[in-house]
């Protein structure tokens, strides 16, 4: 039986960790460690000078204590022995002060008192000339019993004369000892300090673990550079806020659909966008799924998603195109209407021509043919002979044909007349298509439908009037019909409803004009559009000339 392959264990590789979570927790430890060693050291440089320094002080002021006048004439009136009266005081200070040792010497150097007394009558060591010329000394050196702090002061008579010098030593050991004994406390706090940083380093650490899901640099790096690619790369705008509202991330799709530059980025939205409904959505004044809203020329669908921050992030997805679509649509329709009603009437017509002709009524079916011909012609001249330009006369015939089918009136007011200069041709027809088809479904429901529209100019501004004979609007929603995504109305197959009148008021302030509604002379609703600069100048080539 053949030995069965055994995988080899995988070997452990040790190195730099690279989770964020050890990476973090290793350098605050080398950091905390670094700093209390650093701490220590800079505590303990000064403290051993600061030592030094009492103990060559504490010398001199045994110096000068001993230096006294009775001392300086025990020194003249004796001899430098081992028994003599400055030995004895001598021994006396250093017993009681702790000295190392009191030396004390004439002018020539040579000592009268000395710990050792076999070194009595010597000369010193060290040189005494300072201190023999009146001047104070403090110093570390070294002499006769080793290193010492010394304090060395001249000494005189009552009358100041100097007879000799007073040195005196305090071993440098104990020095040392009292810094070696400072040692053990001081790392004790060290000690706890870095326990405390170690403990608050591993605290932090674990905390940014959560929040980084315990990933590594290089994860992190990935994830940053992918999600760079996809909030480029997707067609949809994504806009990411802080807690205050303020823009931290905007994509270059969101860039587009707002009309914004990378200068928004860190300024509040309200500041940025101004004040309206988009600023609302993407606020989270507003709130809902799949909300319309108008920015500009376009209709955008956003949706919000509130982040842990306290942020949110939303997105925007233009919806012009498809808005525009399903406008073509309804005018599709309303066209097919006006077909409909045409056919239907025309066979009726030709219906009755045909009875009447059966009957040999000639004379009366030509009067009937004439009749016929001559209202729709009559419809049809009135609109063209007030309103010159194309497009719009088209529309209003077509609209004429559909009202009449519902059974409203639809006429032109008398001051009605627009000149074919105009600048912007397919926005008024959005506007009057928009008015008319609000004026037919409001009118529908009245004992006598009605609409009435007014077309006139004022330099080169143009005033739109549409009155209908409906139930009116009152007086708290005459703004908020003008909002998107507000309607009365069930929602089309192609689409929501609401953005009608939004777009009306849009179109017209974007010209510096506006949009208002107030109650008609007679009952029902006036709508008055005014578009200052929609004409152009007299003499200058139209829209539909250019084309």
């Amino acid at each position: 039986m053949s030995p069965v392959p055994t995988t080899p264990a995988r070997r452990r590789r040790f190195g730099w960790p690279q989770r964020v979570f050890s990476q973090v927790l290793l350098m605050q430890l080398a950091i905390a460690a670094g700093v209390t060693v650093l701490a220590t050291g800079l505590f303990l440089a000064p403290l051993s000078a600061q030592l030094d320094d009492q103990a060559m002080r504490r010398a001199l002021a045994i110096a000068e204590t001993t230096a006294s006048p009775e001392v300086a004439d025990e020194l003249l009136g004796s001899r430098p022995t081992a028994d003599g009266p400055v030995q004895a005081k001598a021994e006396r200070i250093r017993q009681a002060t702790g000295a190392e040792y009191v030396v004390i010497m004439d002018r020539r150097g040579v000592r009268w008192s000395h710990t050792a007394p076999g070194e009595i009558g010597r000369i010193v060591s060290t040189d005494p000339s300072d201190a023999l010329a009146g001047n104070k000394v403090m110093e570390i050196d070294s002499g006769t019993l080793g290193r010492s702090a010394r304090g060395k002061v001249p000494l005189r008579e009552e009358n100041g004369t100097i007879v000799g010098a007073v040195s005196v030593g305090i071993e440098y050991d104990s020095v040392r000892a009292r810094l070696l004994a400072a040692i053990p406390g001081l790392l004790a706090y060290a000690g706890g300090a870095l326990a405390v940083g170690a403990l608050a380093a591993y605290l932090i650490s674990r905390r940014l673990q959560r929040q980084t899901h315990d990933l590594a640099f290089s994860d992190i790096s990935a994830l940053l550079a992918e999600r760079e690619a996809m909030l480029h790369g997707i067609r949809e705008g994504v806009v990411a806020l802080d807690a205050t509202g303020r823009i931290r991330l905007m994509n270059d799709e969101a860039q587009r659909l707002l009309g914004l530059g990378d200068e928004a980025m860190g300024l509040p939205l309200d500041e940025v966008l101004g004040e309206g409904r988009t600023t609302d959505v993407l606020a989270g004044r507003v709130t809902g799924e799949d909300l319309l809203t108008v920015r500009g020329s376009r209709v955008l669908i956003a949706n919000r998603m509130p982040t842990d921050d306290g942020g949110a992030v939303a997105t925007l997805r233009d919806r012009t195109e498809l808005e525009q679509l399903g406008r073509e649509l309804d005018s599709t329709r309303g066209l097919i209407d006006a077909l409909r009603a045409q056919d239907h009437e025309h066979a009726n017509r030709m219906h009755t021509l045909l009875g009447l002709l059966e009957l040999e009524m000639h004379e009366d079916a030509v009067e009937f043919v004439t009749e016929v011909v001559g209202v729709h012609r009559a419809t049809a001249e009135q609109i063209t002979e007030k309103i010159h330009d194309p497009l719009l006369a088209a529309l209003l015939v077509g609209k004429a044909t559909v009202a009449a089918e519902r059974g409203v009136s639809l006429r032109i007011a008398p001051g009605t007349l627009l000149p074919d200069r105009l600048v912007d041709p397919r926005g008024l027809v959005t506007v009057v298509g928009n008015l008319v088809d609000n004026a037919l479904d409001a009118a529908g429901g009245s004992d006598d439908p009605r609409i009435e529209i007014e077309l006139r100019t004022e330099g080169r501004t143009a005033v739109l009037r549409v009155t209908d004979s409906g139930l009116g609007v009152p007086s708290e929603r005459r703004e908020l019909i003008f909002t998107e995504g507000w309607s009365t109305k069930e929602p089309p197959v192609h689409g929501k409803r609401g953005l009608g009148l939004a777009m009306v008021r849009r179109l017209a302030e974007r010209q510096g004009g506006s949009a208002q509604v107030r109650d008609a002379a007679g009952g029902g609703a006036e709508f008055t559009v005014v578009l200052p600069e929609a004409l152009t100048e007299p003499g200058l080539a139209t829209a539909g000339e250019a084309r």
